[in-house]
């Protein structure tokens, strides 16, 4: 069976890709990074979502020690939803994590024989983060075709973006055709007890889960936008 690294984070987006690479007939590897975030929560989501699918996993411990972010730390306050223009970065963004996150998986991917490197990058994301970006991502495979062993020799490793094109409501619909598991996915960043229903991540989500027909069967009924409407997902938590 052909290999892929997924790199997992414990979000719904990510969960999603993975269950889309096991259906396109992947051998997932699921790689979880351990990088000081605040909401540490979301490395045990990670496992109970591999573990949940059948896939291994290793988490990588990696110290970004600069900082530069709202998620690294306690210093920063997480900031409430607002709607961000198209070309404002949000503090919440880590400097150049998925070149560093990418990276790994690349070498990883490389070293075990995969075929195939899996991120869960998409639309609503890249409105304001750089290195979420379609544009980032063509540059990124350009450069693992050249700075590899593997592209180098035209037996180059895919980087995947299955979501690209979708917001999260898209991304939840084609998730729940597939099963994937949000009930142990874990999205907010402040990595409290609860959800604080609040920051971008719980908005996005809510609204998701509101704008898709289905309900969050993890919803904290903090926030504005807490309580979805429509179909009752299937999944209990």
């Amino acid at each position: 069976m052909k290999r892929a690294v997924v790199l997992l984070s414990g979000g719904l987006d990510s969960a999603t890709t993975l269950y889309i690479a096991k259906k396109q007939g992947f051998e997932c590897l699921c790689l979880i990074f351990d990088y000081g975030q605040r909401h540490k929560k979301e490395i045990n989501a990670a496992k109970k979502v591999a573990k949940q699918a059948s896939c291994s996993y290793r988490v990588e411990k990696i110290k970004l020690a600069w900082g530069g972010s709202a998620l690294l730390g306690r210093g920063k306050v997480i900031p409430r939803y607002h709607k961000h223009s198209l070309n404002k970065i949000p503090p919440t963004y880590v400097p150049a994590r998925n070149i560093i996150f990418l990276s790994f998986a690349l070498s990883f991917a490389e070293a075990v024989g995969a075929k195939a490197v899996f991120i869960g990058a998409h639309a609503q994301d890249y409105s304001g983060y750089p290195d979420c970006r379609p544009q980032f991502l063509k540059a990124f495979r350009k450069m693992a075709a050249l700075g590899t062993a593997s592209g180098v020799n035209k037996h180059g490793i895919r980087i995947i973006a299955p979501l690209i094109n979708k917001n999260k409501a898209g991304i939840i619909r084609a998730g729940m055709k597939l099963g994937v598991p949000y009930h142990l996915t874990w999205s907010c960043y402040e990595g409290g007890s609860k959800p604080c229903g609040v920051c971008d991540s719980c908005y996005y989500r809510a609204k998701g889960f509101r704008d898709s027909g289905y309900r969050d069967a993890f919803q904290t009924n903090r926030g504005t936008l807490s309580k979805s409407k429509g179909r009752v997902s299937p999944l209990k938590r």
